[in-house]
């Protein structure tokens, strides 16, 4: 969410207490990659997020600016990492908005922040939930599969399906270190006997 506050407000959103905290903000920003951006704005963590409210003078503290996509998906991130006794996390398409160097780090840093708690993360990127230790598949509400990334991809069922289809958008068939990788099958839901292809 992006909210029409300031950036430490943004941060400190889920613990109210953080606002006058200012190295754990800090520290938040950073392990979310956002620290550098906010502190670049025209009044730091003080600066509103939003362009609606606008001062009456050029110049004026509380000029409000706008993020990027890929900007408040950090922000949103470092709300998270802000919370770190929390023992349950939720995060949707946690990094969605991001280049895929910058979703590796953000996954990194997810990964550590993780460790010893029970998070759910939900995404259609399954990049981003290959390390997990149970991947459940949802198809029109319901549970289709579920198992780690190998067994599902072992089953050869939608998951496989997908994670395929995906992996195929980064490869060069053509280059030679993919021409003898073996490809993985899978069932076909529509066919009825779920043959391998």
């Amino acid at each position: 969410m992006a909210y029409e506050l300031t950036a430490t407000d943004n941060i400190a959103l889920g613990d109210p207490a953080a606002t006058e905290d200012r190295t754990r903000v800090e520290r938040a920003a950073r392990d979310a990659g956002v620290h550098d951006t906010v502190a670049a704005l025209p009044q730091g963590y003080r600066t509103l997020l939003n362009r609606q409210f606008t001062p009456e003078e050029e110049g004026e503290e509380g000029a409000g600016v706008l993020l990027s996509g890929g900007q408040w998906q950090r922000v949103a991130l470092a709300r998270a990492f802000l919370r770190r006794d929390r023992d349950l996390m939720i995060l949707d398409e946690p990094s969605a908005g991001l280049d895929p160097e910058a979703e590796y780090e953000v996954h990194s840093q997810l990964a550590s922040l993780r460790s010893g708690r029970t998070s759910v993360v939900i995404s259609h990127r399954l990049g981003a939930v290959r390390d997990a230790d149970l991947i459940v598949v949802l198809a029109d509400g319901d549970v289709a599969e579920e198992g780690t990334h190998a067994a599902l991809l072992a089953d050869g069922g939608t998951y496989a399906r997908l994670f395929t289809r995906q992996a195929t958008g980064y490869r060069d068939e053509a280059h030679p270190a993919y021409r003898d990788e073996a490809q993985p099958t899978y069932r076909d839901e529509a066919h009825p006997t779920g043959a391998a292809r």
